[in-house]
């Protein structure tokens, strides 16, 4: 059955091209890199960034936005890309029908543990020619185990936004440890701009290099231990932390099998014991990763981000291990400073296991932390809103769970 859509989003009423810029000199300044709070406001106030309803306050982050689902959901059999010359409406239209819409309207509606979804966003972009955008997964989203990424017509890869796109956005949700209740507005993913220059258009990689990030090492410590220029040159690694904590020797939480549904939008409401099993430290300093078991862990050092620079958490090379980490790898310029310029803040891991069970020790290399040039730094760092719940963490579950 063939349906159509619905509209979202009125089409910007201009026309897009370096020819004719959307921003003039005085908007951006003269450095390139990722956009600062302040920049995404802008762009919201000139139609770059629309939506069917106005953006709330909060959803804009000192280097990032929030995006909101829409008013329905569709579950489809398998993930997919559009490609070249189609769009994710085409595409669902071939899939789906009308009945199969799921209304996330009022309370909402649970999306299946296992289940593919395909939700289009509130917010739409109208993006000029020297703009593109990367998503990840918000920090929450990835430490409750829902894969979230990003889609737009035309791509061939998820979580990336080519230069100068007009056009909707969607999520593709698919929960893997727990069911979970979602409805209009909700939040699961985010959004950063990047600003290029000409040399740049067909770049993939943004990451300061090690000589940069040794110099800054040396004049603020990026983590809480010595660095040497040699193991900075693919970004700074970052290892995992298997030695007794002080939280009664926890080491990290597996997700449970059979737990409840998780809503979303609760914040401190659940008890962790209901939906974790704790992991405690063992005397060799090991932890065996089982196949498609989820891992919460977190990092041996401590670290921080500079006012400047933004920073991604990448994976290691999958010969190196049987897992993947980090669903949600971005963290905000600000992360983790703590007092006296000293590192405050482990990078928590969310790790899930590939076919065969898998060794992994304390100290061992599992991630590596990409560094990004912002444009300019933002006014307001992480930390110093409300909305920074993970500021000086140790070992720490998502925002929805209690710890007494």
């Amino acid at each position: 059955m063939r349906f159509t859509m619905p509209t979202l989003f009125a089409k910007p009423d201009r026309e897009s091209g370096l020819d004719q810029p959307l921003f003039g000199a005085a908007d951006f300044g003269k450095d390139f890199g990722l956009l600062p709070r302040e920049k995404i406001e802008l762009m919201v106030r000139r139609k770059m960034i629309l939506g069917r309803e106005a953006l709330a306050e909060d959803q804009v982050q000192p280097a990032s936005l929030d995006l909101r689902l829409g008013p329905r959901a569709f579950r489809i059999r398998a993930s997919f890309l559009p490609g070249v010359g189609n769009s994710v409406e085409d595409r669902l239209q071939a899939l789906v029908g009308m009945d199969d819409a799921i209304d996330l309207e009022g309370k909402g509606a649970v999306l299946e543990r296992g289940c593919v979804y395909i939700i289009p966003l509130i917010e739409h972009l109208a993006l000029p020619k020297d703009i593109s955008a990367v998503a990840n997964p918000k920090s929450s989203t990835g430490r409750l185990d829902v894969f979230t990424r990003l889609i737009t017509d035309h791509s061939q890869v998820f979580d990336r936004v080519a230069r100068g796109y007009e056009g909707p956005l969607y999520a593709e949700v698919s929960p893997r440890s727990f069911s979970v209740r979602v409805r209009k507005g909700a939040r699961l993913n985010q959004i950063r701009f990047r600003r290029l220059n000409s040399q740049q258009f067909e770049r993939t990689h943004f990451g300061a290099d090690e000589k940069e990030l040794f110099r800054r090492h040396s004049e603020t410590p990026l983590v809480d231990r010595e660095l040497t220029r040699q193991e900075l040159c693919d970004g700074l690694p970052v290892h995992v932390g298997l030695s007794a904590e002080p939280m009664d020797g926890i080491i990290g939480f597996r997700a449970q099998k059979h737990a409840d549904i998780l809503d979303v939008d609760r914040v401190a409401e659940y008890r962790w014991d209901e939906y974790w099993d704790p992991i405690r430290a063992r005397p060799d300093r090991r932890l065996i990763i089982d196949p498609d078991e989820f891992y919460i862990l977190a990092s041996k050092e401590r670290l921080q981000i500079p006012p400047d620079l933004a920073a991604e958490m990448v994976p290691i090379d999958p010969a190196m291990g049987e897992f993947r980490v980090h669903y949600a790898g971005f963290f905000d310029p600000g992360f983790g400073a703590g007092r006296n310029g000293q590192p405050s803040a482990r990078a928590v891991l969310e790790v899930r296991g590939y076919e065969v069970p898998f060794f992994i020790e304390d100290g061992q290399v599992i991630g590596r932390l990409v560094y990004e040039k912002m444009s300019e730094p933002p006014q307001s760092l992480y930390g110093e809103g409300e909305g920074s719940n993970y500021q000086g963490q140790g070992l720490k579950l998502s925002k929805h769970f209690r710890m007494d």
